[in-house]
């Protein structure tokens, strides 16, 4: 199994192969729950102390086959990065780079259109409603952004979707798909993975056809704090996702 202790490192201190590492895994993890887009998407890890150096996929490489030697290093200051003959996709580096640069609490960026966050962004109420323990999770706090004009492929657009995050950690991004932010690849798996599991429940629930049971204020509020005291389980499930690539895909850490 891998180290949890090794897990809960910080992207400011870990040494750059096990970043490589770890946001390898993800995306692999991210093919086998079925939130990657084609080859498309994009997932991202500083690897620097101010964050403007980063690791990211390279272009139009699809999740289940890539490998840590092969993601790209890049930084937000280097303005001949898009004329290389390796440049990541425009998009990407239109919203990641900018997000890098502006954020600080943009350590680990994962970008996805996963079907059922999706579907509660195209909705014009996107906000999760606090219904169950999950959705709980996520009350009151993630930006929501309704200003979508296109693909994502200008520095205008990246540097208003950076100022669009305030504090937040989480974006449902209207019209669009989500962006989760964390400090460490386990702790933005994590997240994604329960956003995504809240967002199903929400889609099943409204499905139905009947009123939501949505959680009092005070409920919900204590919920989402309550989900403060489990922050280290974030580590545990990351490690036993990794345990499982490394019996069934090892070649994700090449």
């Amino acid at each position: 199994m891998a180290n949890v202790t090794a897990l809960k490192t910080s992207g400011r201190a870990a040494d750059e192969q096990q970043l490589r590492i770890d946001l390898a895994a993800v995306f692999r993890m991210a093919a086998r729950l079925g939130w990657h887009e084609a080859v498309a998407n994009h997932f991202s890890l500083a690897v620097s102390a101010d964050g403007k150096k980063f690791l990211m996929n390279p272009k139009r490489r699809h999740f289940s086959k890539i490998k840590a030697s092969e993601l790209l290093l890049l930084d937000t200051e280097d303005k001949g990065t898009m004329n290389r003959p390796n440049a990541p996709d425009a998009s990407a580096w239109c919203i990641h780079g900018h997000l890098h640069a502006r954020v600080p609490q943009a350590r680990c960026i994962l970008h996805v259109h996963p079907p059922y966050t999706t579907a509660i962004a195209c909705l014009a109420d996107p906000e999760i409603k606090p219904i169950d323990q999950n959705t709980a999770r996520f009350y009151n706090r993630v930006a929501i952004d309704l200003a979508y004009g296109g693909i994502a492929d200008h520095d205008a657009e990246g540097e208003r979707l950076a100022d669009a995050f305030g504090n937040h950690s989480r974006m449902m991004m209207g019209n669009h798909g989500v962006v989760v932010l964390a400090d460490t690849v386990a702790e933005a798996f994590h997240d994604l993975y329960y956003l995504e599991r809240a967002c199903q429940t929400l889609i099943l629930a409204y499905s139905t056809g009947q009123k939501l049971n949505i959680m009092p204020h005070k409920v919900a509020e204590h919920t989402a704090q309550g989900w403060l005291g489990y922050k280290d389980s974030a580590f545990a499930h990351f490690a036993e996702m990794k345990a499982i690539l490394d019996e069934e895909e090892p070649s994700y850490a090449e």
